[in-house]
C-alpha cells in the first residue's frame, strides 16, 4: 500500500517525491523546479508541451502550486519518519524486541507500552517522546539531568551549575517557567508577524487589483494609439502630398503666365505687322477701307490684369505659404489627438468666496486668495472653514480628466490640492491632507512633501518654478502634481483604492503670502 502512495507521489521528471509540486493546464504534476528546467529547455521552439502526456501548448503555462498533494506528500514523509523513530527498542524487552514508544530522561531507557504502564512515576523520572535525544537532556559537565535555565547567559543548566558551577548567583527558572516565557514572547512576535503578513496580503492584492486596472486601461490605450498612429500616417501624408503638389504647382504658375504672355506678344506681333502693311500701302482708299483698324488700335486688353499677375508672382514667388500650410495642417492634427485621449485645456477655477475662512482675502476675479491681517466679518454658514486658512472651487469635477495650474510664487507656506464637499468646515483636522476627504501637496518653510489621511511623503526636491499643476483622472482615482519647469517634472501621484463615486473641488489653503490660479485655456 505504501509503495503504491509512493509511486503515485512521485515526480515523473526526477522520480523522488514531489518537492512543491506544481500543476501545468493538462492537469500533471511536477516539481516546480523540475518543470521549470524543462520548460527552459523548450524556450526559443515555438511552443511547450507536458513532459507526461506531451499536450502543447503555444505559451509558457502558468505553474499553480497544488496546496493539497503537498499536504499528501507532507503526511505521507511524516509517516515515513514516525515509522523510522518507532524502529526504537525498548531497553527492557530482552527476550523479545518491541518498538519503543517514550524514553526516560533519568533512567537513559526507552520504554514500550507495557514497561511505560509500570515505569516509575517520581518526578525526577522525565518521560519524553523519541525525538528527544537522551544525551542532549543531561549536562555534559555533571551528566546531571538538566532542570534549570539560566537567564542571564540564556542557558539550560542542571542544579550543580547553579550551586557550584559557571553560574553559581545567576537567576535561574524552572525549565517549564522559562518556556512558558518563551513561547508567551514568541507568541507576541507571532501576532506581529501574523499582522504584518495581513497587511502586505492587503498591499499585494491593492497592487495586484491597480495592476488588473492599468492593464485594462493600457489595453485600451494599445488599441486607441494603434488606431491613433494609423489615422495619423494617413493625414501626414495626405499633407505632405498636398504641401509638395502646391510647391510644384508654382513653376506651373510661372510656366502659365510666360505662355500667355508669349500668345500675347504673338498677337501683338501680327497686329504690328498688320499696320506696318497699311502704313506702306500708297493707294489712300484701301487704308482707309481697312475694316479692323479699331482691333489693331486697341493696345490696352488685358494689360492691368497681366500687371497685377506679373506682380504678384514677382513678390511672392508663386504665392504658396508653405509654413503657414503646415501650421494649419499639424493643428487639426493635434486636435485629433485631443479627441483620440479625450485631452481638455485648462480649467478656468474659480474660488467659491462662501467657503473662505475669515482670515483669507478672495481676489475680485475669485482667482487669488493671500492670508490677511484683517479678519472679515463674513456670515456664519456650514460651508465656510474655521480653523484653517483655506478656499474651495465653486466647481466640482465628477468625472473625466482635468487640470489647473497654480501660482504658488508669492508664498513661502501654502497647500494646494483636491478636497470632497463633505469635508467638515469645522473640525480642528480640516486642514488639507489631514483627514481622509482630502489631500495635497505642501510646501513649509524650504520643505515640501504630499500629504492624505494626516500620512506625510517627503518630497526627495525642491520646484523648480513658482507653478504647480493638478491633474485629475476621475474615472482612474488618480490625483497628480507637476512641477511647470522646463521640462515638466512629476512630483507624485494619489491613486484611490476605491472607485471615486461623489464629486472633488480644488482647494488652496494660504498660511502666508499669496497664491493664485492661473488664467484657464479653455
Amino acid at each position: 500500500m505504501a509503495s503504491a502512495l509512493r509511486a503515485e507521489l512521485e515526480c515523473s521528471v526526477c522520480l523522488n517525491i514531489y518537492t512543491d509540486p506544481v500543476t501545468l493546464k493538462c492537469g500533471h504534476n511536477f516539481c516546480r523546479d523540475c518543470i521549470d528546467r524543462v520548460l527552459d529547455t523548450q524556450e526559443g521552439s515555438g511552443g511547450y508541451s507536458c513532459p507526461e502526456c506531451r499536450e502543447k501548448f503555444q505559451d509558457r503555462s502558468a505553474l499553480h502550486r497544488n496546496m493539497k498533494l503537498r499536504n499528501i506528500v507532507e503526511t505521507f514523509l511524516s509517516t515515513l519518519s514516525d515509522q523510522k523513530k518507532s524502529r526504537v527498542i525498548c531497553t527492557y524487552c530482552v527476550d523479545s524486541p518491541v518498538p519503543a514508544v517514550r524514553s526516560c530522561l533519568h533512567c537513559e531507557a526507552y520504554l514500550c507500552d507495557k514497561h511505560l504502564r509500570v515505569h516509575n512515576k517520581a518526578p525526577d523520572h522525565v518521560i519524553s517522546n523519541l525525538a528527544t535525544s537522551l544525551k542532549i537532556r543531561k549536562c555534559p559537565t555533571h551528566n546531571e539531568l538538566i532542570k534549570l535555565y539560566c537567564t542571564k547567559d540564556g542557558s539550560c543548566i542542571c542544579v550543580t551549575c547553579s550551586l557550584a558551577g559557571e553560574h553559581r548567583g545567576h537567576q535561574v527558572e524552572i525549565l517549564d517557567e522559562a518556556a512558558e516565557k518563551k513561547k508567551e514572547s514568541l507568541r507576541n512576535v507571532l501576532q506581529k508577524l501574523l499582522t504584518k503578513r495581513e497587511e502586505t496580503e492587503e498591499r499585494v492584492q491593492n497592487l495586484q487589483e491597480h495592476r488588473r486596472k492599468v492593464e485594462e486601461e493600457a489595453a485600451g490605450d494599445t488599441e486607441r494609439v494603434t488606431v491613433l498612429f494609423g489615422d495619423l500616417r494617413r493625414r501626414l501624408e495626405d499633407l505632405e502630398r498636398r504641401i509638395l503638389r502646391e510647391i510644384s504647382g508654382r513653376a506651373e504658375r510661372f510656366s502659365i503666365s510666360i505662355r500667355d504672355l508669349e500668345i500675347k506678344k504673338e498677337e501683338l506681333s501680327r497686329k504690328m505687322r498688320h499696320i506696318e502693311e497699311l502704313c506702306n500701302m500708297t493707294d489712300p482708299l484701301t487704308v482707309l477701307q481697312e475694316s479692323d483698324t479699331g482691333d489693331l488700335c486697341d493696345t490696352e486688353d488685358g494689360d492691368n490684369e497681366d500687371r497685377e499677375r506679373h506682380e504678384e508672382l514677382l513678390h511672392d514667388g508663386g504665392g504658396l505659404d508653405v509654413a503657414g500650410v503646415l501650421h494649419t495642417g499639424l493643428s487639426d492634427i493635434i486636435t485629433e489627438v485631443n479627441v483620440y485621449f479625450y485631452i481638455q485645456g485648462a480649467e478656468d477655477i474659480l474660488l467659491d468666496v462662501n467657503t473662505a475662512s475669515n482670515d483669507l482675502q478672495i481676489s475680485d476675479d475669485r482667482k487669488a486668495a493671500s492670508r490677511s491681517d484683517i479678519t472679515h466679518h463674513r456670515p456664519e454658514t456650514p460651508e465656510r472653514f474655521v480653523n484653517y486658512p483655506q478656499v474651495i472651487s465653486s466647481q466640482s469635477f465628477s468625472s473625466g480628466r482635468h487640470y489647473w495650474d497654480v501660482d504658488v510664487g508669492g508664498s513661502d507656506f501654502w497647500r494646494v490640492g483636491m478636497c470632497f464637499a463633505r469635508i467638515d468646515r469645522k473640525d480642528l483636522q480640516a486642514g488639507v491632507g489631514r483627514n481622509n476627504k482630502s489631500l495635497g501637496l505642501i510646501r513649509s518653510g524650504n520643505q515640501y512633501f504630499v500629504r492624505y489621511d494626516n500620512k506625510e511623503v517627503l518630497l526627495p526636491t525642491n520646484l523648480s518654478s513658482n507653478r504647480v499643476r493638478i491633474y485629475l483622472d476621475y474615472e482612474a482615482g488618480r490625483i497628480s502634481f507637476y512641477d511647470l519647469c522646463d521640462p515638466i517634472r512629476h512630483l507624485h501621484t494619489f491613486t484611490a483604492t476605491a472607485t471615486l463615486t461623489e464629486p472633488l473641488h480644488a482647494v488652496l489653503c494660504v498660511v502666508r503670502g499669496c497664491i493664485k490660479i492661473c488664467e484657464g485655456k479653455s
